[in-house]
Order: C-alpha cells, then structure tokens, then sequence
C-alpha cells in the first residue's frame, strides 16, 4: 500500500484473509463474528493505523468517548435544558453526545438503540417509552451500561434518575385542599408510564392527608397531550357535580386545559383552581401565573451523566436509584393572591 494513501475496509479485508463483508461486521457489530476472525480483523487494524472510522478506532483503542441518548424530543418539552445539562456534563469529561428520537414508539426506541449501539457509544441514557420492556431486556443482556432518565423503571435493574413525584403531587392536591376545595380533580399522564401512576398516587395521598375520600370519577386521563388535557377537563367539568380545582400532572396537558377552561369561559384562580406538575417557560407569563412543581431539569441532565460515567468506571456495582425534589412555584392560579 502507498504510503500517501490511507488504508481503507478493502485493504483490512486483504491482510486479515476476510471479506469486506466481515470487516464490516466487525467495525459496525452488525453480526457476530468468530473470535479468531475478529483478532485477525482488529490486528490488521492496528498494523495498518487505520483511521477512517471512529468505531474502527475504538475497537482499538477500547473506546469512542461517546455516550448515546434516546428520547422522545415530542414528549419532553424541556427536552432543549435537558440536553445542554447532559452535553455539557459529558464534555467536561470528554464525551460527545449522540442523540436520537424515539417519538415514543417501541419500534423507533428500539430502532433508535440499536443505531446507537452499532455506533459503539459507551453507554446509553434512555427515556423509555410507554410499553417498552425489550428494549430495556436487550440493553442489559449485551452489557450496555444504561441508565434511565425521568421514566423511572419499579424494577431498578438499571441505574435511573429522575424527579420526585409522589410527595411533589401530594403537596399540590393538599394546597388545593386547604384552599377549601373538596371537588379536586385530576388531569393524569399517559397510562404504562411510570411517571403517571406516581403522580396518581401522589394525589391519592394529598386526599387521604387531607381527609379526602377518594372518587376514581375525578381521574380523567390527558394521556399526555395537549387535545386529551383539553378532553379531560372537559369531562371532569361536564360531571353533575364539576371539580372546583384540578391538579395536571405534565404541562402538554396544561396547555390543552387553559384552552378549554378559556372556551368555557372560566377564570383561572377563579372560577377553576389549577395547579401543574412541570414549570414551562411561560408558566409565569400566563394571567395568573401557574403554580406549579418545577423539576430540576438541569441537575437532572448533569446527574444522568455523573450516573453513567461511575458505571463504566465500576461496571459491577449495584444499580442506584436517584430521585430529585422538585421546587414549588407558588402563583396566582391556585387562587391564592400572589
């Protein structure tokens, strides 16, 4: 081979004795190969300084410094601070980022994950998608360090960080109820996800400190959305006997259930008690400002990747779970005066 001209898949194939077609799998993990044929495959690497891959090089060098991240960008709204805490966190200590969209389907997570490992990322910061098992199941079956952000998995298998929820929406259903209330009604999450039965339960346990019974007719599932907020608070309010307050547990919803409180006319703080789970940007700039449960999105981000990078550095120590308190943005939309 000249020595101006840079070595290619071609001629790794020639000194290795193999195809192209099995440096390919090689380099990209796409099938498993013959370990005596992979040695063959990585020496030829190494001899010739074949550089024209990143993953090439890793296999070499035994890294590509690169962690993969996989999340809905539609369901996360603050998805934008979310990935410039994890970029940020992962650049201080010399990774690059590689994200993708699941759009929250299975088949894209799963799509979207084996993308990822084919690229060879050193880990993986997954926000799992409503339904999603095998993808979870695969990470850990082919050694994937992962941990999971937000969507918080019962089983804890996988290191995992995100918001507290239970007591952040137990403390709003219980501010509603001491305003008074006594019809308090609930805008949940998409069902299957892990987020949503927390904060259910959370405002479970604001009746029950409060004295409250509970009213399973009280529950209208937003599944999420801007319409199904819009569609819940309708139905919540078309009851014989309507909600005075309501607790959204996401802000999608929340947008989708000022639209419908302002189509029937109500006033926010009024005439309608609200009160939300997540801080929008224009939470504030509303009239009245929502109060709201403000995530710590940020530290979130950076913690997700502290979480990682101790993984790789210590692959066989127990899973750890984090949670993180969210911080009560009191305003004018539960009625109280600002």
């Amino acid at each position: 081979m000249p020595p101006s001209r840079r070595p290619t898949q071609r001629d790794i194939a020639e000194l290795a004795g193999v195809s192209i077609t099995t440096v390919s799998h090689v380099v990209n993990g796409t099938r498993p190969v013959a370990p005596a044929t992979r040695t063959a495959v990585l020496d030829a690497i190494a001899s010739t300084g074949y550089t024209g891959d990143v993953i090439a090089r890793s296999l070499v060098t035994g890294g590509t410094r690169s962690i993969g991240v996989a999340i809905s960008l539609l369901a996360n709204p603050y998805f934008a601070t979310l990935i410039q805490a994890i970029e940020r966190e992962a650049a201080a200590s010399g990774y690059t980022v590689l994200l993708s969209d699941t759009h929250d389907t299975v088949e894209t997570e799963q799509d979207v994950v084996r993308a990822l490992r084919a690229r060879r990322v050193e880990g993986v910061l997954l926000t799992p998608v409503p339904g999603d098992a095998g993808v979870q199941a695969e990470l850990s079956a082919m050694g994937t360090p992962t941990v999971l952000v937000d969507r918080l998995s019962p089983k804890g298998q996988h290191d995992q960080i995100g918001a507290e929820n239970i007591q952040a929406t137990s403390a709003l259903t219980e501010h509603l109820c001491a305003r008074g209330h006594r019809r308090i009604g609930l805008v949940s999450g998409a069902e299957r996800l892990a987020t949503s039965d927390e904060r259910t339960l959370g405002y479970r346990l604001g009746l029950g400190r409060s004295g409250l019974p509970w009213n399973a007719e009280l529950v209208a599932c937003g599944h999420s959305e801007r319409r199904g907020g819009a569609h819940a608070l309708a139905r919540l309010l078309d009851l014989p006997d309507p909600v005075t307050a309501v607790v959204v547990a996401n802000d999608a919803m929340m947008v989708g259930v000022l639209h419908e409180a302002r189509r029937r006319g109500l006033r926010i703080g009024t005439d309608l008690a609200v009160v939300g789970y997540d801080d929008p940007e224009w939470a504030d700039l509303v009239d009245p400002p929502l109060t709201t449960m403000a995530q710590p999105v940020a530290e979130i981000g950076r913690s997700a990747v502290r979480l990682l990078l101790s993984r790789l550095r210590d692959p066989h120590r127990p899973p750890e779970t984090v949670r993180l308190p969210p911080a009560l943005r009191h305003r004018g939309s539960c009625g109280c005066p600002e």
